[in-house]
């Protein structure tokens, strides 16, 4: 990308800088120096660092990242505390830097289609959180910390072995979104449960689930091989649940 044409088109005050769709390997040092800026766009490029200037951008509220080619991030990011959203979903992220837990105005971290194994417990210190996004990661546990949280947590398809027992005492209601096939193996003892795609057999709801939301979509491809039941008749249902007694399904 021509530095001078960002020149033209940018000032010192600007306050909105999209420059997604533009092949960009490494980022211009020169746009760290926009200390004015609110939003930056910087998806689908081909990034695979950042500066450490980048904590310049003090006054940013929404950097989107997301389609590069990141591996790590720069602990300078964690200086961003404007910050409302962050999304750096499809890319290469191994782990996320502890100081992410100084971002305490976030409220949609979006960390899908990424490579992480496991999160810091800082995580749990983004309690404005309204909306959590880990889908097709790498994650085998989460740090306790995570109760903490009061958001939209997406867990699917991961590579989960159990919840934190935390999780289990937690007097608000946590919205944890995760494959209804992967949930048999998991220790769940929420109320609220909210599945996407739906395979198998559900058949080992803890008795205190209260609601159960599920994917519309999945229901009309599922057609009559859908049940609700404590042991349906017919061998060609591909999906079952076994309702907890006063448990309630909804839709979305």
């Amino acid at each position: 990308m021509d530095i001078s044409i960002l020149n033209e088109k940018y000032n010192i005050n600007s306050e909105y800088l999209y420059l997604s769709n533009n092949e960009l390997i490494n980022l211009p040092a020169e746009i760290c120096n926009l200390v004015c800026l609110m939003d930056l766009d910087l998806s689908n490029n081909k990034l695979n660092c950042l500066p450490v200037e980048i904590g310049n951008l003090i006054n940013l509220k929404h950097l989107i990242l997301s389609n590069n080619e990141l591996i790590n991030l720069p602990v300078e990011i964690c200086n961003l505390v404007c910050l409302i959203e962050l999304n750096l979903s499809n890319n290469k992220l191994n782990c996320l830097p502890v100081e992410i837990g100084n971002l305490i105005n976030l409220e949609h971290l979006i960390l899908s289609n990424n490579e992480l194994i496991n999160l810091p417990a800082e995580i749990g210190n983004l309690v404005c959180l309204i909306e959590l996004d880990l889908s097709n990661n790498k994650l085998n546990c989460l740090p306790a910390e995570i109760s903490n949280l009061k958001s939209f947590i997406n867990l699917n398809h991961n590579k989960l072995c159990g919840l934190p027992k935390e999780i289990l005492e937690i007097k608000n209601k946590l919205l944890i979104y995760i494959d209804s096939y992967d949930i048999n193996n998991l220790n769940i003892n929420n109320e609220i449960l909210i599945f996407n795609n739906l395979y198998g057999k559900l058949n080992n709801l803890p008795i205190n689930t209260k609601e159960i939301w599920i994917n519309k979509t999945n229901i009309e491809m599922l057609n009559s091989a859908f049940a609700l039941s404590f042991g349906p008749d017919s061998e060609n249902i591909e999906f079952e649940i076994k309702l907890p007694f006063g448990c309630e399904i909804k839709y979305f």
